[in-house]
């Protein structure tokens, strides 16, 4: 994976976690809520492994956001 595609992966994944935190759900319950196991979701939030956007969007769903809110992303900060 290329350097740019690595950033935004990390990017995604800090996101995830920022909105999840932000409504008070754990790992394993936004997990479950994503029919992803916590492992995946884990990976997914420390950026070492890039989500297809079928999983972006089930995030998203369980998040209660749309899609495009979440993959928003020029504003995260590393």
């Amino acid at each position: 994976m290329s350097n740019k595609a690595d950033k935004i992966s990390t990017k995604i994944g800090l996101k995830i976690m920022l909105e999840r935190t932000k409504r008070r759900l754990s790992q394993e319950k936004l997990a479950e809520l994503s029919d992803l196991s916590k492992t995946a979701l884990g990976a997914i939030e420390r950026g070492v492994s890039s989500p297809s956007i079928d999983t972006l969007d089930r995030i998203a769903s369980a998040l209660k956001i749309e899609l495009s809110e979440l993959v928003k992303v020029k504003r995260v900060e590393l």
